[in-house]
């Protein structure tokens, strides 16, 4: 038993020594902020080796406030880069610079309302006749989707400052904000808010896009293919299975996340269906389609955002998804 047992051994140890050693592709990945769970599945193929099983190295390069990924991405700094809305690849279109959005890791946008409980403030509706704290890109973003569908008007705007001091002043204070990080710290000092989700009103944007240049699309699709599949695999280990992995990495790129943090956030991904519901479910995470693009392409056209004979459909590419990977575990 133990001579069979080591020439077993000795076999495995000349075919590993006679195979031919291939280097894993190098990539650079910038993600939109700061490390935290709305990274978890990104952070998750790297940790446990999914990406390594897929031929890649990749960095990620943590966003923030004076980091523009999508400048580097466009200058060739960066091989993917994450956006956090539609409008970016479609800025990209208006602005004839040639990326491509090739997968949507978030089927809805977490961006949120959020405003004070027994104050009337009890839908998106009733908060037409509200002031409403929000930053600049917001007022070229979602804002306009509540013009459009809520008729909203700019004299409701009111300067938001990223803090909450102001909300926690003012019962009747509303304000923008993203799903599982205002709410959490508001939650925390003991106030229950109420959170309006824009994606379950009707607001159409994709989330935790992958783009990439359309010419690493065309001259190395393998490449792509390889980075989307291991991405979306990621993403489906770290809300089904054990997230530590992905975590530990976060905390140690970005100090300020907490366990708790990370765990509200990553419970909030799951119940709001944010990676995994709507298509997701036929054609697996990831998933992006035309009818959705263009819908969303319409009514920021028709408010006058873009000009509405540009191509927006040079602003992705479907040929990297919808093929089921991710599929298996969904969302209760």
């Amino acid at each position: 038993m133990a001579f069979s047992r080591f020439w077993a051994g000795l076999a495995a140890f000349i075919a590993v020594c006679i195979s031919p050693a291939y280097a894993a592709d190098k990539v650079t990945f910038g993600t939109d902020w700061r490390a935290q769970a709305e990274h978890g599945g990104f952070y998750q193929a790297l940790a446990t080796g999914i990406y390594a099983s897929h031929g890649i190295e990749v960095t990620l390069r943590q966003g923030g406030p004076q980091v523009n990924h999508a400048q580097l991405l466009a200058a060739g700094r960066l091989e993917f880069a994450m956006a956090p809305n539609s409008f970016i690849p479609l800025n990209f279109v208006a602005q004839k610079i040639p990326m491509v959005a090739v997968a949507a890791l978030f089927q809805k946008d977490p961006a949120v309302l959020i405003a004070h409980p027994g104050v009337g403030n009890d839908s998106l509706a009733a908060l037409k006749t509200r002031k409403i704290m929000i930053g600049p890109d917001t007022r070229v973003g979602f804002w306009r989707f509540l013009k459009s569908k809520y008729n909203f008007t700019d004299d409701q705007i009111a300067p938001y400052t990223f803090n909450i001091a102001p909300f926690l002043a003012n019962p009747l204070a509303v304000q923008q904000g993203y799903l599982s990080s205002e709410p959490f710290q508001i939650e925390r000092i003991g106030i229950k808010p109420n959170v309006f989700l824009l994606a379950d009103s009707g607001y159409s944007s994709y989330a935790a896009i992958i783009t990439t240049s359309r010419k690493l699309t065309e001259t190395n699709p393998d490449l792509v293919q390889r980075f989307v599949d291991a991405s979306i695999k990621g993403w489906a280990d770290y809300l089904y299975g054990d997230p530590k992995p992905a975590d530990a990495r976060i905390k140690a790129d970005n100090p300020e996340m907490t366990d708790e943090l990370l765990a509200y956030s990553r419970d909030k991904l799951r119940s709001y269906g944010i990676v995994d519901s709507g298509d997701t479910k036929n054609k697996g995470i990831g998933v992006m389609t035309d009818a959705r693009w263009k819908y969303f392409f319409d009514v920021m056209a028709a408010d006058g955002l873009y000009a509405k004979d540009i191509d927006y459909k040079a602003a992705y590419t479907l040929s990297f998804i919808g093929k089921g990977v991710g599929r298996g575990p969904t969302r209760p």
